[in-house]
């Protein structure tokens, strides 16, 4: 009998979670500690590993003189993209609202969170707050946002001490291979955690709390759809190239990618095909993998929409201004990490934790995590091609009429 999968095997926690929450409430309620487990080894995982990438990320490519023409395009490229993604997945979760309807309560801090939620913000307060006094305080309290504060300034000083530098770089990549190595260990008792964390709130709540979660895969599968058609309108009035026929050119690597949840799977087929269309191989070699760390457009996507569903499902107000914030936020957290198995939950997570929002929801949503990734990696891979193509055409690299004339070829050789 062929082994069931982890994605399987967290779906089948899912499921028995639910079963047992419903059939046997009482037994269901003593389970929440099995749960309570799991959530504490993810936020194990959150400071050093979130830390180390980005690090190592900002100090291999924060020296932008070093990056050259090509690399600034596409920096520039892959945080519009990015920021257009985080803004389309906040948008549509506010429209339809998939977590409320059928509020919850975390154990701890919920009605604090909330009471929060409901006041203005103190824009200036919450601005100097980011800057920490003491990062291995900010370390041990898990404060996001100023970890990633300080990781961004050490790593551009790290970028501009040349030689030095290399060996704190070096240290970072060990420590971030470290750390994906036991987020591989952590997601093994994954299916465990999804079910005593389902069975004690479907026992406590009822099953029809289960209902969001059709609601979430139907919100982000269409916000996913509104960003692809959005960012190739947009690309399209930039370059003149229409590229709506680059997707139907694309349409087998996409599904790929969507079949086997794997961004990698599809990249040698995608860095294949750009080429056969026109793209300069140098342009390929190096927007495609550049963007595999820095344009994870479905990732971010789904972070903003996972940290709201949270929110909407406690309860939770989360106004404009906070919303701004968790887009800055998840802008730079989901950086380099987007090939780790679980590292959307773990971004997720960190973000939900910074921003007073109860972790418990993260669990939820790990029992439908693989029809979500299915979702977020068919549009990494949309957003990284676009953006090769989009760089070469800024780069006046790409012959449009060839362009046209080989996608032709290409629809009438399939």
């Amino acid at each position: 009998m062929k082994k069931l999968g982890l994605s399987s095997q967290i779906f089948l926690g899912l499921a028995l979670g639910a079963l047992v929450g419903y059939v046997f409430p009482d037994i269901a309620g003593h389970l929440k500690p099995l749960g309570d487990a799991f959530l504490r080894m993810i936020k194990m995982i959150v400071v050093p590993l979130i830390f180390s990438t980005l690090v190592m990320g900002i100090a291999g490519t924060g020296d932008f003189k070093k990056l050259g023409r090509l690399g600034g395009k596409a920096i520039i490229w892959f945080e519009f993209a990015t920021t257009i993604a985080l803004a389309i997945g906040l948008f549509v979760m506010n429209v339809t609202e998939p977590g409320v309807g059928v509020p919850l309560s975390a154990a701890v801090g919920t009605e604090e969170a909330a009471a929060a939620g409901q006041h203005s913000i103190d824009m200036v307060q919450y601005v100097l707050h980011i800057i920490p006094t003491n990062i291995v305080d900010a370390a041990a309290r898990q404060d996001m946002l100023q970890i990633i504060f300080f990781a961004c300034f050490f790593g551009v000083a790290v970028a501009h001490i040349g030689e030095k530098g290399a060996l704190i770089v070096s240290f970072c990549q060990s420590v971030a291979e470290a750390m994906f190595k036991v987020t591989n260990y952590v997601m093994h008792f994954a299916p465990l955690g999804v079910f005593a964390m389902i069975a004690y709130t479907v026992g406590s709540y009822g099953i029809a709390m289960l209902i969001p979660l059709g609601k979430l895969i139907l919100s982000v599968a269409g916000a996913t759809a509104l960003f692809i058609t959005v960012i190739a309108s947009l690309a399209s009035l930039f370059t003149k190239i229409n590229f709506f026929h680059l997707i139907l050119a694309l349409k087998d690597i996409l599904f790929l990618a969507f079949s086997t949840a794997s961004s990698e799977a599809a990249l040698p087929g995608a860095m294949k095909r750009l080429h056969r269309l026109g793209v300069p191989e140098a342009t390929v070699t190096f927007v495609m993998p550049t963007g595999y760390s820095f344009n994870l457009d479905g990732s971010t996507l789904y972070s903003s929409a996972g940290i709201l569903f949270i929110a909407q499902l406690y309860g939770i107000a989360m106004p404009i201004e906070k919303q701004l914030l968790v887009m800055v936020t998840l802008m730079l957290s989901t950086k380099g990490i987007a090939g780790v198995p679980g590292a959307g939950i773990i971004v997720v997570a960190a973000t939900a934790a910074a921003f007073n929002l109860p972790t418990e929801g993260v669990a939820i949503l790990l029992g439908i995590d693989r029809i979500l990734d299915m979702i977020r990696t068919i549009c990494n891979v949309c957003g990284n091609c676009m953006a090769t193509v989009v760089v070469s055409c800024w780069e006046k690299e790409l012959d449009h009429t060839r362009f046209n004339m080989l996608y032709k070829e290409y629809r009438e050789g399939k």
